[in-house]
C-alpha cells in the first residue's frame, strides 16, 4: 500500500532494548499526535462522547505524565507523594491554558524523557515511585518498567483520542497517518 507514513527515527543513537522501547514509545506518541492534527482550540475542548474526555485534556494529561516520569527519574525521591491538588485538572484545559501550549509541552517533555533514558547507564536501575492513594506503599521500578508503563499509558489514551476525533469530525487516525482513505475502505486482496 502506498502511503505517506514514515516510521519514527530516534534523534540519538542507542541500541538493543533501549532502542526497541524508545522507538515503540515514539511510534505510539506519533500515533497520538496524528490524532491531534488540525484541531482548533475550540475542538480541543469539545466533548464528543458521554465521557468528559477531550483531546485537549488528553494531551495535557499525557504531557503531565511525561513530566512526572522524568521528575521521578531525575529526583529519585524516596519520600515523594502524588500531588492530588495538581492532578485536579489534569484532564481538562483551564481558561488560562491553550491546546497549542500543551501540544508543545507534550513534545518537549517526551524529548527530555527520551534523552534522559538514552543517556542512562541502563534499564535495570531502580527508581522510587511516588506513593498515591492507589499505591500507598513505596514501590521501586526499573527504568524499563517505567518505560513500559509510559508505553501502556500512551497507547491507552491513543484509543480514547481516536474515538473522540472520529466523533468530532470523522477523521480516522489510521487514514490520517497514511493520508489516504479510511482503513474501513481498504480493499483486501
Amino acid at each position: 500500500m502506498a502511503g505517506t507514513y514514515t516510521p519514527v527515527t530516534l534523534p540519538f543513537t542507542v541500541s538493543g532494548e533501549k532502542e526497541d522501547l524508545l522507538t515503540l514509545l515514539a511510534d505510539q506518541r506519533q500515533m497520538f499526535t496524528v490524532t491531534l492534527r488540525g484541531i482548533t482550540e475550540e475542538q480541543a475542548r469539545q466533548r464528543t462522547t458521554v465521557s468528559t474526555l477531550t483531546l485537549g485534556g488528553l494531551v495535557k494529561h499525557l504531557a503531565m505524565g511525561e513530566q512526572s516520569t522524568l521528575e521521578e527519574l531525575v529526583e529519585r525521591d524516596d519520600t515523594a507523594e502524588f500531588d492530588m491538588q495538581k492532578a485536579a485538572h489534569a484532564y481538562e484545559l483551564t481558561n488560562d491554558e491553550t491546546f497549542a501550549g500543551w501540544v508543545e509541552e507534550y513534545h518537549r517533555a517526551a524529548a527530555a524523557l527520551d534523552d534522559y533514558v538514552a543517556q542512562s547507564a541502563g534499564l535495570d536501575e531502580l527508581i522510587p515511585q511516588m506513593t498515591a492513594p492507589w499505591q500507598p506503599e513505596r514501590e521501586w521500578w526499573t527504568i524499563r518498567k517505567m518505560l513500559l508503563h509510559k508505553l501502556r499509558e500512551t497507547a491507552h489514551h491513543c484509543g480514547h483520542a481516536d474515538i473522540i476525533r472520529e466523533a468530532l469530525d470523522g477523521q480516522s487516525t489510521m487514514a490520517a497517518l497514511y493520508d489516504g482513505p479510511d482503513p474501513a475502505e481498504w480493499a483486501i486482496d
